[in-house]
């Protein structure tokens, strides 16, 4: 475009185009502040030239980034540009109109219509708030949930609902508009009738337990906030509903859920739930022989109180109403308009304490309520900074694959919402579940049900949600999830040693928030001489390794991000003992040598995922100890007197086994097992999450066969859910079956939110669905091996994106693809560029 003649003014003006392309840039003015203040050196009618150049600029950024010839126009008499220089801008106006549409403001959800139930919620949060919202027959509704909220029985329990009706309303009329505006991480809903205009926007404060709506019309009209609660008395669980909590289908004697405390106070209505002395914390470990540890084990239900109030500052209490929602009977709380007002503000606090004092939570809630303000901006710079540090765009002819593309930024929205709890994101549901029955019409349960518990983490599930925070730069959002285990390291060690005597962490595959098996699962109809460690189970028997997992992601987060991991190193060496402490201990219950004739550890009887059962060296738990064992060597945490010991380790593990189908060498789940109970893969575990085979390293051919040829697998194949093959096939370099599985995966949900997937084998929403769909579109995109990046391994040539992810070593990989060519690429630190290795052309 430029030549030897190109003026040098026109140089500058070049320069400003490529800072255009820096998408911090774009969305912080601090960035044109910085831009213009490098430029003081420079001579005086330069400054001026990129003054004006850069006024227009800062225009078309708090413009939304939707300039175009006419804005252009429109603003160059103010700007006072002519000539050769308008018509730059013009052309600057029209390039960087063509560069819009990768950005997430085409992703926003727009419905203008009304919902017809609250199936047709739009999830809106912050923090570690989760709400709900819709609007029905003329009335504004919205679910509250926060992370952490278990009751007695473990039910993660909503917070209640409100309603909000309007006199004269206008939302009764034809006009109606609710948008999920993600760059900023708030809802708006607007509504006309007749000659009344409304707007209403319902925010939560990300850095206090604060829920914000705020209602502007242009004329005065009366608001009617209506709390609303299911839990206005005991109720008491039965048969399904008690999936919701830790009994699930084997409740010994009669659960209920137990009333809240609602009440006019404070100058709103103050809500809450103080757990029972009683919980099933007690009833978990007089199940499993653990009673004489009571004291020492670790109880996050003991006096635990949840709640909050609702204010409004133009607002007073109006009475009680009652009502049934879908087939739950409800009681409300109304708060109502002083006087008719242009604009009302809601504030709903929450606040979550474990104290036997309801006092001491009414202190810190009135505490919480004082420094609530209706400031937004700290909120808004957190939610555009979070979509500045990653994105995958994609702009394909395939409308299908760009469906997939915005239903990865609407489902990382949602993991967005919880990005400071207290709890991770559960996988069934996370903060965002539903009326049971608009999934299931026999489930005429409360809003509080969900599918598989509350307290109750499944481990191979949970997994899923959290490994695609490593290359979108989320470390900050792991932090629940590694300490969720680093909490009940002491509970998983004393069961250990008071089930076989020896050390380590015993972490089961379905684990209660307080680290001992879900009882149910455990099984209440043991034989009397059946080992306590155990559980009585087909499915989970034996199923240790998946605290591996979460052990990796740690070191993962440490690779990538330099982050200190000391605090967790005690949780992956007590997991990694476990191993070698059982295995020896389970080989010397059979004969006198604690390892095969090789050195090596006899993994049996071992577990292939949930489905190769009562297995001999299973697959996954092979690499799974390779893998975490070889990273924790390397790991500059590790202590130098502590590498020759698990260095040791290392040596004893044994080797993975194989079969044949076909004449084609494949990777087997197991040396032996006896029996199939799911419909799981781990046989490629090596390859996702494990990376022991893929692109670039040995036996790949072997890793492809088994994708291609393994019966089991193929039987097995599915998007759905917690399936993962769309991850294998982009592991695997296998381009077409990944963009196949891929758009399976990524497709609208089918419901009304495009990312409210479900119930697959869990609940909706299912947010291991949504997990394992971004793992898949980020694995496409962009790979790593050691120092080694491979972009695009599985990645269509006709899909056109704009990308920002994270590779180890604190490296951000920024790229367009357009028409089959890499432009615009930006690697930081820039020695990294030397380790990209380009691949869509080398297929």
């Amino acid at each position: 475009m430029f030549t030897r003649k190109t003026p040098h003014l026109y140089k500058k003006y070049f320069n400003v185009l490529n800072l255009l392309r820096w998408p911090a840039f774009l969305s912080h003015s601090s960035g044109i502040l910085s831009f213009l203040t490098t430029k003081t050196q420079r001579p005086q009618s330069t400054l001026l030239i990129n003054l004006n150049v850069l006024n227009f600029l800062i225009l078309l950024v708090f413009s939304n980034h939707q300039s175009g010839v006419l804005r252009c126009l429109r603003w160059s008499n103010i700007l006072r540009l002519q000539g050769k220089t308008f018509f730059f801008m013009l052309f600057v106006s029209l390039w960087f109109t063509s560069t819009a549409a990768f950005s997430q403001e085409k992703d926003n959800v727009v419905w203008t219509t009304q919902s017809n139930n609250s199936a047709e919620s739009m999830p809106v949060g912050g923090g570690d708030i989760g709400l709900n919202l819709w609007v029905e027959k003329g009335e504004i509704y919205c679910y509250i949930s926060r992370s952490g909220t278990f009751d007695e029985n473990n039910t993660l329990l909503k917070l209640g609902r409100i309603r909000l009706q309007f006199s004269p309303n206008p939302f009764a009329g034809q006009t109606f508009k609710q948008e999920l505006i993600l760059k900023d991480g708030y809802a708006s809903i607007s509504g006309a009738n007749g000659k009344i205009k409304s707007e209403i926007k319902v925010w939560v404060d990300l850095f206090k337990p604060v829920i914000h709506i705020d209602i502007q019309s242009n004329a005065k009209m009366n608001t009617t906030a209506n709390y609303e609660s299911w839990r206005f008395q005991d109720r008491i669980t039965t048969g399904k509903e008690n999936n919701q909590n830790s009994y699930k289908w084997a409740p010994q004697g009669v659960v209920k859920t137990r009333k809240d405390e609602i009440a006019f106070k404070g100058g709103g209505v103050q809500f809450y739930h103080q757990n029972q002395p009683q919980t099933v914390f007690d009833v978990t470990v007089k199940q499993q022989g653990l009673t004489e540890y009571q004291t020492t084990l670790y109880n996050p239900l003991k006096n635990l109180i949840f709640g909050g109030i609702m204010t409004g500052k133009n607002m007073v209490a109006a009475g009680n109403d009652a009502g049934t929602y879908l087939s739950t009977p409800f009681q409300g709380w109304r708060l109502k308009s002083k006087t008719p007002a242009t604009n009302e503000h809601l504030t709903i606090a929450l606040n979550t304490s474990t104290t036997s004092a309801v006092a001491n939570w009414e202190t810190e809630l009135k505490s919480t309520l004082q420094h609530a303000k209706n400031d937004q901006q700290a909120s808004i710079r957190w939610w555009n900074n979070y979509w500045n540090k990653s994105f995958i765009y994609i702009q394909a002819k395939d409308e299908a694959a760009n469906q997939s593309g915005r239903n990865y930024q609407l489902f990382r929205y949602m993991l967005g919402c919880n990005a400071f709890g207290r709890y991770p994101t559960k996988f069934n549901g996370g903060l965002f579940t539903f009326d049971p029955q608009l999934i299931d019409s026999a489930l005429e349960y409360t809003p509080d049900f969900r599918n598989w518990g509350g307290g109750t983490h499944t481990a191979q599930n949970q997994r899923l949600v959290y490994w695609p925070m490593l290359k979108s730069g989320d470390f900050d959002m792991m932090k629940p999830q590694f300490d969720f285990y680093l909490d009940l390291l002491t509970n998983a060690e004393i069961r250990t040693a008071a089930a076989w005597g020896h050390k380590g962490a015993s972490f089961t595959e379905q684990l209660e928030n307080f680290g001992l098996p879900n009882p149910a699962e455990y099984g209440w109809k043991r034989p009397a001489d059946f080992n306590k460690g155990m559980e009585y189970n087909a499915w989970l028997e034996y199923e240790w390794d998946t605290v591996l997992e979460f052990c990796m992601m740690i070191l993962e987060a440490e690779r990538y991000d330099q982050r200190n991991i000391e605090k967790y190193l005690p949780l992956i060496e007590s997991s990694l003992t476990f191993f070698k402490e059982h295995y020896t201990y389970l080989a010397k219950q059979r004969g006198a040598k604690a390892v095969d004739g090789e050195g090596h550890l006899v993994l049996y009887p071992g577990s292939g995922a949930e489905t190769y059962k009562m297995a001999y060296n299973a697959t996954s738990t092979i690499a799974a100890l390779k893998t975490v064992l070889q990273s924790l060597i390397e790991s500059p945490s590790l202590p130098e007197n502590k590498r020759s010991e698990w260095t040791a380790m290392l040596k004893t593990i044994p080797e993975i086994s194989f079969r044949a189908f076909q004449g084609h060498t494949t990777i087997a789940p197991a040396k032996l097992w006896e029996r199939i109970n799911n419909t799981e893969s781990p046989q490629l575990y090596p390859v996702y999450p494990w990376g022991i085979y893929g692109i670039g390293k040995p036996g790949l051919d072997t890793a492809i066969n088994t994708f291609k040829y393994d019966t089991d697998l193929l039987k097995f194949r599915s998007h759905i859910g917690w399936k993962q093959d769309n991850i294998f096939a982009a592991r695997l370099g296998l381009t077409d079956e990944a963009a196949r599985l891929t758009i399976l995966k990524l497709k609208d949900s089918g419901r009304r939110f495009p990312a409210f997937w479900g119930p697959g084998f869990d609940w909706t929403p299912d947010h291991n669905w949504g997990g394992s769909g971004m793992i898949g579109l980020q694995e496409m995109l962009m790979q790593s091996d050691g120092k080694k990046i491979y972009l695009f391994p599985a990645w269509p040539k006709d899909w056109n994106v704009h990308f920002k992810l994270y590779a180890p070593y604190q490296t951000t990989v920024e790229g367009r693809l357009k028409d089959g060519k890499l432009i615009d690429l930006k690697v930081l630190p820039e020695s990294r560029r030397r380790d990209i290795m380009n691949m869509i052309n080398h297929r």
